[in-house]
Order: structure tokens, then C-alpha cells, then sequence
């Protein structure tokens, strides 16, 4: 079983995640501890009426929410019963066995889950501290509840479980709710990806037309290190009305994004030195761009080249799919850098130029038969020239004339 918890602002913004999902069929309610009425009988302010009354008793918490995800392996199908029982486990394992809490069983993913919604303000007004919570009780709870119920461990069940991250689609504005897309690709791909920066971040957000946006560098939005998401079309251009960040449930602000990047810029480390001898082991033979990047696609890298209106190279970033890691070019070393690279690459060959290469090496003799489909042609252009036998032979016959003169 993986568990994770997350901490927020917003009780609101926790309730209504689930309370949507329920809406569209990809969740249930199966549990309500801490209530005075049943799961079914609950109304949605009810609900919410019970965690902020304990919120509003510590007004100087501001992070009064917490959200956890009870993650199981393919496979292990549980009954509801034995879904509450877990449910209860933990919460009493991580100290939250006083507390009203929530619980939904979620079908909107390739593994079976639950997520418990709760607040950390006790009736007394005492703040639950959930410093190293995750660490600490909940891998000790976590742990007890796999023996206790037979369950797969985390650590095999991250071998099998397949990444979440195949399971958001690219956004299509109109299609959903813009809020509802943008926190469903962002909450998947800040959990998944190890990006260091904004313009990383944007790499990755890309792949599902998804954009986040700090304004122009003289905005007041930038003067105040604020941040929106768009939808992006199918150009790449904004569209609709832009999201803040602060309403996006996990409040995915530039502040918040701040301590992520810290945080990925060591976790990306040890994958540093494998994406250099990648790159390093495609360039050793001449590339052109196209080719280029279709070897690194061949590794499960893609590579995104941004360029100036004249269509000049200034920016490259390569996405590790593998390994869910982001790098700018620069970050790699000077050599991966945008203008270095970019000089690297042959000119694309054209059809008429590839026939009028083929035909001078079958004249030369040095092909003696029209090059395989298969063949790249680079490799022939750029080995090492070769003696045609014809040549050859005649130089030989000149030098024995000269010696019998």
C-alpha cells in the first residue's frame, strides 16, 4: 500500500475535488467517521460544515486541510468493508482517530484507491503537527496495515503500479471544465516530473496543452511573484480565461513551486550523468536535427527545441520520459547548451541531394549497388574516404611504367 498525504488551505477545495469526482461516477463515499449521520444522508454543507467548525477554532492555522491517498496494487480487489477498516487503521496510526474525516474509493485511475479528507485543528483548537508526518507514523502505519491485511507491499507495488501520469489526457478546451483539467494535469505532473524552473515545468505541462504563465517581466503579476495556468490550443497559443494558482486545489503557486524545484534539483542528480552518456553516444556519429532527435525518441528522451522568430535555436530542454527528469540544455554542461548543439547538426539532406550523392559513390565504385533504404546515408557520406579498386589499379600500373623508363 502507498500512502500519501497532502496538506492545504482550502477544505473547500479538498471536499469538492471528491465531491466531483462522485458527480461524474469515479468516485463513491463509503465512509463518514466523526459524524452524526450516515455517509448517504449527508449533504454537501454538512460535510463541510463539520471540518471548518474545528478549522475556524485555530484561526492562526492557515493549513487546516489534509488529504491522504490509500493506494493499492493492481489487482487487490477490497471489499468496502475492509476499505473503512484500513481507513480507520491509519488514521488512528497517524493520530487523527478523534477527528471527522471522509472516505471516497476513487475508480478514476489503473489501480484500485481511496482518499480521506480531514482537518488537523482538534475540538480543543490544538493543531495536529504533520511535520515529517509522512515519514514517520505513516510509513510505521503504513507498513502495519500490509502485514496486518495481507496487502502488497510499497515497495513491490511501485514495481508493478502502473505511473498515473498515463491517465491524464491532454487538455481540449470546451471539452471539460477548465479549472477541472488544468488541476488534474498539474496535480499529475508536479507528483511525477523533477523539474527545477518554470520554463521545465512548461516543458513537461506542453505535452497537455496546459501552460503556466508568471506575465511579462514589467507586469505587477510578476512584480508579485504571481501565477496562472491556461489551456493551450492546438497551435500552442492561450485560450479562454487563465486560472489562478491559488484556486487550483494543492495551491500550485510560484512559492509552492519554489520549494519543489529545491527540492528536484537533488532528486534529478544521480540521473545527470546517464542522459549526458545518452546524448554524448548519439552525437558520436553526425546528426541532422531530425535524426537527432528521433535517436533520443528512440531512448524515451524528447527533446524540445525552442526558436526566435528567424528560426534561429536559443533554448533546448530534454525531457528524460524514463525517469520523469527535466534539464535545460545548459544545466547539462556548456556543450548541451542551445548554440553548441545546434551547431552540431548537418544540414538536412534533401531527395534530389541524396540521389546525386548515391550516384557519385556507385560511379566512384565505392558503392556497388544503389544504398539500401535501411542505410543512413550520413554514415556513408561521413566515413573515411576509400580507395576504389579501378584507381587503384591504374596508380599501380603508372608506377611500374616510370620505373622502366
Amino acid at each position: 500500500m502507498v500512502a500519501k498525504i497532502k496538506s492545504g488551505k482550502s477544505l473547500t477545495g479538498a471536499l469538492h475535488y471528491n465531491e466531483q469526482k462522485v458527480k461524474q461516477g469515479k468516485a463513491e463515499l463509503i465512509g463518514a467517521m466523526g459524524y452524526f449521520k450516515d455517509a448517504a444522508s449527508l449533504s454537501f454543507f454538512e460535510k463541510l460544515l463539520r471540518l471548518t467548525d474545528l478549522a475556524t477554532r485555530n484561526e492562526r492555522t492557515r493549513t487546516n486541510a489534509v488529504h491522504v491517498s490509500l493506494n493499492f496494487a493492481n489487482g487487490e480487489t477490497l471489499p468496502i468493508e475492509k476499505l473503512n477498516a484500513i481507513a480507520g487503521k491509519y488514521m488512528t496510526g497517524i493520530g487523527f482517530e478523534n477527528q471527522p474525516y471522509l472516505i471516497y474509493r476513487h475508480m478514476d485511475a489503473g489501480h484500485p484507491h481511496i482518499h480521506i479528507v480531514t482537518t488537523n485543528i482538534k475540538r480543543d483548537g490544538e493543531r495536529i503537527s504533520l511535520h515529517y508526518l509522512g515519514q514517520n507514523e505513516s510509513e510505521i502505519t503504513r507498513k502495519a496495515i500490509e502485514t496486518e491485511f495481507g496487502l502488497i507491499r510499497a515497495e513491490d507495488q511501485q514495481q508493478q503500479r502502473p505511473d498515473l501520469i498515463t491517465n491524464i489526457s491532454a487538455a481540449e478546451y470546451g471539452q471539460v471544465e477548465t479549472k477541472r483539467v488544468i488541476t488534474n494535469v498539474l496535480n499529475a505532473v508536479i507528483r511525477t516530473y523533477k523539474f527545477t524552473s518554470v520554463a521545465e515545468l512548461n516543458a513537461v505541462l506542453g505535452q497537455y496543452n496546459v501552460q503556466a504563465d508568471r506575465g511579462s517581466k514589467d507586469s505587477r503579476m510578476y512584480a508579485r511573484s504571481g501565477l496562472v495556468y491556461w489551456v493551450l490550443d492546438k497551435k500552442g497559443s492561450k485560450i479562454g480565461v487563465p486560472i489562478k494558482a491559488s484556486s487550483v486545489y494543492g495551491e500550485p503557486t510560484l512559492k509552492t513551486l519554489e520549494a519543489k524545484f529545491r527540492l528536484n534539483e537533488q532528486l534529478r542528480k544521480p540521473l545527470k550523468a546517464g542522459l549526458i552518456q545518452t546524448i554524448d553516444g548519439i552525437l558520436a556519429k553526425p546528426k541532422t536535427e531530425n535524426r537527432f532527435l528521433q535517436a533520443l525518441a528512440e531512448k524515451s528522451i524528447q527533446c524540445i527545441l525552442r526558436r526566435n522568430p528567424e528560426g534561429r535555436i536559443y533554448g533546448v530542454t530534454f525531457i528524460d520520459q524514463k525517469n520523469k527528469a527535466v534539464f535545460n540544455g545548459s544545466d547539462l554542461g556548456r556543450p548541451y547548451s542551445a548554440n553548441l548543439l545546434s551547431a552540431k547538426f548537418q544540414p538536412e539532406l534533401t531527395t534530389q541531394l541524396i540521389k546525386e550523392e548515391q550516384s557519385k559513390f556507385v560511379a566512384s565504385g565505392q558503392v556497388s549497388s544503389p544504398v539500401d533504404n535501411n542505410t543512413d546515408l550520413l554514415d556513408i557520406l561521413f566515413t573515411p574516404e576509400r580507395d576504389a579498386p579501378v584507381a587503384l589499379h591504374r596508380l599501380k600500373r603508372k608506377k611500374r611504367k616510370g620505373l622502366n623508363l
